[in-house]
């Protein structure tokens, strides 16, 4: 009775885990499909807004073949969220920042059985029992702790290797495999290369767990640091040796490092390929053919978790203030103890009012600018140019002629145009002037004069004044008509 009461409770805990929650339920088909199209060997990682339209598409597809009833409800981002919450997805941030969703060890492991099922399996074969007496042979080789047994077991092997080697060359007839023989041994290597998207997958998800704890420990504080730090070089060590998955990333990642090891697996994938040209579908060549670059993306997510945990370890070691930490753990804890006092106190419906930002702080003056010793560092002295690199100097006059408008002799010019007694205009006056007045600066200078003048109107026609530099150049100004006695615009110039 004790016997059947632990196989029982040991069946419970297996069904209580995910792959079996996914497949032990209504809507399995559907979800199973779903999971099976959006994901593959190429497709590891699908976008959050992709994966959520993917899913509504594919359950409205499915609805339309007459099986309403037995798809899940709510829209794709809600499907995807209950499936993350069930431990059959894992949505998480890339370094780009951007979010996607990837299948769980769970998930892969029980999409890899419902590729088992669908394949055709194989009964009893001379192949299938001839490798597990190679299995068997090959376990106690290397297992067997009596020297003398094993160099027998190789002397055996070698003698049998010798053997068929000299039969070869002396021109013995090479003895084909039967295709039924070729196909299982296909069937094998085909379903240890489904395991291992499941099996990155777990040690992906060990050293995830791994950062969980890591993190849960510094967070707690209830390990110093070096504590921390130890225990995670220990589970780092051990998780590589300690489960199955850990001691295939490990011997995966040995192959990748072993570059005429690689070379010699891709030779035999392409050669049996080649055997294998009259019955393997494209799938299977597919699949052959990936397996290189499936353990190298395998490779490539366990280190990426790996580098997640170191640099979780290396940013609390370099940013971590423990005086800080100290303040603000007795800042909660004194917001703890007054809550608790309040509550002691409090009806069942009062409220307390707290603002979500702190108040203004009233400040009178607040100094933009502050003191910057340059600002009071002596200016550099001037070169003092001697003999002929020195240049001529300039008159008063000289300079003159480059400064602004001349304002006291343009507005003496001004009254004594208005005792002519024939019509003219501002720029007629301006023409007038002698050369020194009749400068760019003169004529922006006689026109502000004229603006302020009441006796002179803006008209609607216009005329040109012709401005002459201190070098002799000209700049022509198409200007409109101010004249006396006309009526003025409503707009200024």
């Amino acid at each position: 009775m004790t016997e059947i009461v632990g196989e029982f409770a040991r069946v419970t805990e297996a069904f209580s885990q995910p792959t079996l929650a996914l497949l032990y339920q209504r809507q399995a088909p559907v979800v199973v499909a779903i999971l099976s199209i959006c994901f593959s060997r190429e497709v590891r990682t699908v976008p959050t807004a992709r994966l959520h339209l993917q899913v509504e598409a594919a359950v409205a597809d499915i609805a339309t073949s007459g099986h309403a009833d037995e798809l899940p409800i709510g829209t794709g981002r809600e499907m995807c969220l209950r499936w993350t919450n069930s431990r059959w997805l894992i949505r998480s941030t890339d370094p780009e920042g951007s979010e996607a969703y990837s299948l769980t060890s769970h998930a892969q492991q029980a999409l890899d059985f419902i590729t088992t099922l669908r394949q055709e399996r194989t009964g009893l074969s001379e192949h299938r029992i001839a490798n597990i007496v190679a299995t068997a042979r090959r376990i106690n080789r290397e297992s067997n702790p009596d020297p003398e047994s094993r160099i027998a077991i190789l002397d055996a092997e070698i003698t049998q290797l010798t053997v068929e080697r000299d039969r070869l060359k002396a021109g013995g007839e090479v003895t084909p495999m039967s295709e039924d023989r070729l196909i299982e041994g296909f069937d094998e290597l085909l379903s240890l290369v489904a395991q291992l998207p499941s099996d990155f997958k777990r040690v992906e998800e060990a050293f995830r767990s791994v950062r969980g704890e890591i993190l849960e420990d510094f967070r707690a504080e209830r390990r110093v640091p070096g504590e921390v730090i130890d225990r995670y070089l220990e589970r780092i060590d051990t998780l590589i040796t300690a489960t199955a998955e850990g001691r295939a990333f490990d011997g995966a990642f040995a192959l990748l490092r072993d570059d005429d090891l690689l070379s010699q697996l891709r030779e035999d994938i392409a050669t049996l390929i080649e055997q294998g040209e009259s019955f393997l579908v494209d799938r299977d060549r597919d699949d052959l053919r990936a397996i290189v670059p499936l353990m190298r993306r395998g490779l490539d997510s366990v280190l990426d978790q790996r580098s997640r945990i170191t640099e979780v370890l290396r940013t609390y070691i370099t940013t971590r203030d423990a005086t800080k930490d100290r303040e603000l753990d007795r800042v909660l804890r004194s917001l703890e103890a007054a809550t608790s006092a309040w509550l002691a106190v409090a009806g069942p419906n009062e409220r307390v009012y707290v603002p979500l930002l702190p108040g203004q702080i009233e400040v009178a003056h607040l100094k933009e600018r502050f003191y910057d010793p340059s600002d009071d560092a002596a200016l550099p002295q001037l070169h003092d140019s001697d003999g002929d690199d020195r240049p001529e100097g300039l008159s008063l006059e000289q300079l003159r002629t480059y400064g602004g408008p001349r304002m006291a002799e343009l507005h003496a010019a001004l009254p004594a145009a208005e005792t002519l007694p024939e019509k003219w205009s501002l720029g007629q006056l301006f023409a007038e002037l002698p050369p020194e007045l009749r400068r760019p600066v003169d004529a922006l200078g006689l026109l502000h004069l004229a603006i302020n003048h009441d006796g002179l109107a803006r008209t609607q026609d216009t005329e040109l004044y012709v401005a002459i530099r201190p070098d002799g150049s000209t700049r022509v100004f198409d200007v409109p008509v101010l004249a006396p006695g006309q009526a003025a615009e409503e707009e200024a110039l």
